[in-house]
């Protein structure tokens, strides 16, 4: 990894703000360059760190940052859940799949993720795919049994799978 981009990470975990803010600008000009790095600031113990982790991603807007952001809507800080979600609206639908995915596989356990797959599902532009998410929206935002959305994104993610052949 270039070690400019790892000294601009290490300035992220800084207690200047303005500092922060200065590396965060400096790794989006990096553009992809920057994302694996990014992917790993996710995961730094301190939670302004992944937030401006978050935010440079969505800025970015590389798909390969999909799968770690889809992670992060489940951080235990609000705030960067809600950067994370943004990203991901960002990015559009390269999102869905990785979401649905997750949905599926433990969306009935995670409010969290449930609320967090709402707002990215209601504020995402997804285009061709709007009907097709309609159910799962409609689970997510249910007060019924969340198993109802393990198989309403289970049916969206292989119908996605479907329309991708």
């Amino acid at each position: 990894m270039d070690e400019n981009i790892q000294a601009l990470i290490g300035d992220l975990t800084c207690d200047d703000i303005i500092k922060c803010q200065k590396a965060r600008r400096e790794l989006v000009s990096r553009g992809s360059g920057a994302v694996g790095a990014l992917e790993e600031a996710l995961s730094n113990r301190k939670s302004w760190v992944r937030w401006e982790a978050a935010k440079a991603l969505g800025q970015i807007g590389d798909k390969s940052a999909v799968k770690a952001l889809v992670a992060a809507i489940e951080d235990k800080e609000f705030d960067v859940r809600w950067q994370a979600s943004e990203a991901l609206i960002r990015i559009g639908p390269a999102a869905l799949e990785p979401l649905l995915a997750v949905l599926a596989d433990h969306g009935d356990k995670s409010l969290t993720l449930r609320r967090a797959a709402h707002h990215i599902l209601h504020d995402m532009n997804r285009g061709k795919y709007d009907e097709l998410l309609q159910p799962v929206m409609a689970a997510v935002d249910d007060t019924a049994p969340a198993i109802e959305v393990l198989l309403v994104a289970r049916q969206a993610l292989d119908a996605l799978k479907g329309m991708k052949r």
